[in-house]
């Protein structure tokens, strides 16, 4: 996920943050240019390339390939595909509108603007597909499955209510609309293998999951009750058996996708499960018998600045949990995977000012080199 600014002061000073496809990279856009970071070994980041060209707000990676797209807001509309070790760029494409976001996976290169989304071959770049007349989608939120059988794409079929398009971006044709909540979207991803997709609306309190075969809403958590919150990123794990969700709070949930068992009376069961499909007949009764409360927490040291999260395999017994902030810092926690709970701070990065002294420090304030 990206985060576009405006020239406010405040904004300035902020920077663009997203993860590759495997999480094993993080691309940081600042009002210098942009950096990309090695993050497989958290106590050690590796800075493996930085250009201060322009202001850069949108950095998207193609896995842990070379290939690049990038927007700078000096041509917010002009989208260029680069390959950074060779320091050449391969192609440039205008559009009609602000880009507002990128992604791309093996297959397809996407781009979306407010009303518009174009597909292009990865391969050779070129234009294969176009969705126009969308509905209005300023915050560009789009998700694209990473994998190579499931090539799917979710858009946001209203922007009054909760609908999500699910587009075959392999096959270039409509797969299904899901009634995913009563309010309008702000966030969607898919999960490594394509068969899941997270989704989560502007009341924040609670987070769906969906079967992109059928459409099914298959889990469904609550982040919380006494208020309504901003979610920011949603991420699952590489195996998909954790979910996790930052927000306008301090608090990163992690949620854990555990194996859903048979009632007593399937036919009952069955027979609520159908009757909630739709996003408008999510009653109590129904809550309170399938949803689940987050597994783990993250508690980070600061809240205010927009952040994404994911979740990273780890040379160690339990994997890590990643935040990276607009306020340029990537935090790591470890996981406890069997009892779950509050989570470790294990590194806090500056991601600004890598290289210094400061840039890294352990938790407890202890500084090391970075």
């Amino acid at each position: 996920m990206n985060f576009a600014r405006t020239s406010t002061t405040d904004d300035e000073n902020k920077v663009s943050v997203t993860f590759n496809q495997e999480s094993t990279s993080l691309a940081v856009g600042t009002k210098y240019g942009f950096r990309l970071y090695d993050i497989k070994d958290i106590d050690q980041l590796q800075l493996i390339h930085e250009d201060n060209s322009d202001y850069t707000f949108i950095v998207e990676r193609l896995f842990s390939s070379s290939l690049l797209a990038i927007v700078n807001l000096s041509a917010p509309r002009k989208l260029k595909i680069c390959h950074f070790k060779k320091k050449i760029d391969i192609i440039q494409y205008s559009y009609c509108n602000t880009i507002l976001a990128v992604k791309l996976n093996r297959l397809r290169l996407i781009v979306c603007l407010e009303e518009n989304i174009f597909i292009h071959n990865i391969k050779d770049l070129n234009l294969v597909h176009s969705i126009k007349h969308v509905s209005s989608n300023p915050n560009g939120i789009i998700a694209l499955a990473p994998s190579n059988e499931r090539c799917y794409l979710a858009y946001p079929a209203r922007n009054t209510i909760g609908e999500v398009n699910i587009f075959d971006a392999d096959k270039l044709e409509d797969k299904l609309t899901i009634a995913a909540h009563d309010n309008p979207l702000v966030s969607l991803t898919f999960d490594s293998q394509g068969i899941k997709l997270a989704t989560a609306s502007e009341k924040g309190t609670v987070i769906r999951v969906f079967s992109t075969l059928t459409g099914e809403c298959i889990y469904e958590f609550r982040r919380g009750y006494a208020r309504c919150v901003s979610i920011y990123s949603l991420s699952f794990s590489s195996d998909s058996k954790f979910l996790c969700a930052s927000s306008n709070t301090e608090t990163v949930h992690i949620f854990k996708l555990t194996e859903i068992k048979t009632q007593d009376d399937p036919s009952v069961t069955n027979y609520l499960k159908k009757f909630c499909q739709s996003a408008s007949y999510f009653n109590p009764v129904a809550e309170i018998m399938n949803q689940w409360r987050s597994f783990a927490t993250v508690k980070l040291p600061l809240c205010g600045s927009r952040s994404i999260c994911t979740i990273t395999n780890s040379s160690q017994n339990n994997p890590n949990v990643l935040i990276a902030t607009t306020d340029g810092f990537l935090y790591a926690y470890d996981l406890n995977t069997v009892d779950g709970g509050d989570c470790t701070l294990m590194r806090q990065h500056n991601l600004i000012d890598f290289g210094n002294k400061d840039s890294a420090t352990l938790a407890g304030n202890d500084t090391v080199q970075s």
